[in-house]
């Protein structure tokens, strides 16, 4: 039977979603998820990982995406940025009483004019000021956004916390969040474990916060994002292959790259978009491994992580996490995920 939405929905007290970060970054909980559920800490993650493996990072960096401002009849709007397309333009959601028209201008955080060039899908697109740099513009003028399910405005605190410690390349409207439970003590204490590390940089769009809307998963259309892998990142998925290590992939940002880059059948450096939908049934090329938060209900990111370690085992997985009260989500606790090949 072909797969539906409702194949991915579960009950989740809204107690469990997690509005802040624990104090340490490394104080979430770990579970473990093989031929069982285990219950561990994240600190304990030296531990289930063994000298040779590699792990592979998403070092992008969450920009300041959200905008307020007024269109030029007054009327107030919201823009939350998709991603930039240029050094003055963008794609970006933009929340309003009435859509703006195309040629028509926002004024945003009482500083500066966009035109408004015309619609991209569900997306509209807009031309900033040419005075400064699309990024230093944001930067200066934007608010962090927080996922639309943390029910606060950002503070200086998320400033730090809502990236990762080797965030280096901005471009994200979200945070690649299993990244986060890592500090840099952790990451020192892998790399003399004889754990080797690998980067990649896919910028996270606003696109997956974006619910499904048809029932037949079959029709769903996937957002795209933009990717970058180096060489550098390939030759080691290929050094660890060829020495019998395992690759691990830090969050579903880091699978969906390299899976997206390998859709030829051979693992490719470079620059590229992927608009891959990962369901049960994917044969997955290059990731052994997967650490993860828990995600929402009836999302492409549960559909792809029942891809990688069953449906069953992963309705089996968030029943627990439910029962055992784990925290859900951006700041939420995580998950480590042994593929399996029979996964159904």
């Amino acid at each position: 039977m072909p797969l539906t939405l409702e194949d991915f929905d579960y009950l989740l007290p809204p107690e469990l979603i997690a509005q802040a970060p624990l104090a340490e970054r490394c104080a979430s909980r770990l579970l473990v998820l093989n031929d069982g559920e285990l219950d561990r800490g994240f600190c304990d993650l030296p531990g289930l990982v063994q000298p040779g493996d590699l792990l592979v990072f998403n070092d992008t960096r969450v920009i300041h995406a959200r905008l307020y401002g007024v269109k030029e009849t007054g009327g107030q709007v919201e823009v939350l940025i998709e991603r930039a397309i240029g050094p003055h333009e963008a794609l970006a959601q933009v929340r309003a009483s009435k859509s703006p028209r195309t040629g028509s201008r926002l004024r945003l955080a009482d500083a500066f004019d966009v035109t408004v060039l015309g619609r991209v899908g569900e997306f509209f697109h807009l031309r900033f000021p040419e005075t400064e740099e699309l990024l230093v513009l944001l930067e200066r003028h934007g608010k962090l956004p927080l996922p639309p399910y943390i029910e606060r405005a950002a503070d200086d605190h998320d400033e730090s916390r809502y990236q990762t410690v080797y965030a280096r390349d901005p471009g994200s409207v979200a945070a690649p969040t299993a990244g986060l439970h890592f500090d840099q003590k952790m990451l020192a204490d892998l790399a003399r474990q004889g754990v080797r590390g690998a980067w990649l940089t896919l910028h996270v769009g606003a696109g997956t916060f974006q619910p499904v809307r048809v029932n037949d998963l079959g029709e769903h259309r996937m957002h795209r994002e933009r990717y970058v892998i180096p060489q550098a990142t390939v030759d080691a998925i290929a050094a660890t292959r060829a020495a019998g290590g395992r690759v691990i992939a830090v969050g579903t940002t880091s699978l969906r790259a390299l899976e997206g880059a390998a859709q030829d059948g051979t693992l490719e450096p470079g620059i590229g978009e992927t608009e891959l939908f990962i369901l049960p049934g994917y044969r997955f090329q290059v990731v052994d491994a997967l650490i993860t938060n828990f995600h929402l209900p009836k999302s492409t990111l549960l559909m792809l992580v029942s891809a990688f370690a069953g449906m069953e085992t992963v309705r089996r997985a968030y029943a627990h996490a439910v029962r055992e009260q784990y925290r859900f989500f951006s700041y939420g606790d995580a998950m480590f995920i042994t593929h399996r090949n029979d996964a159904i």
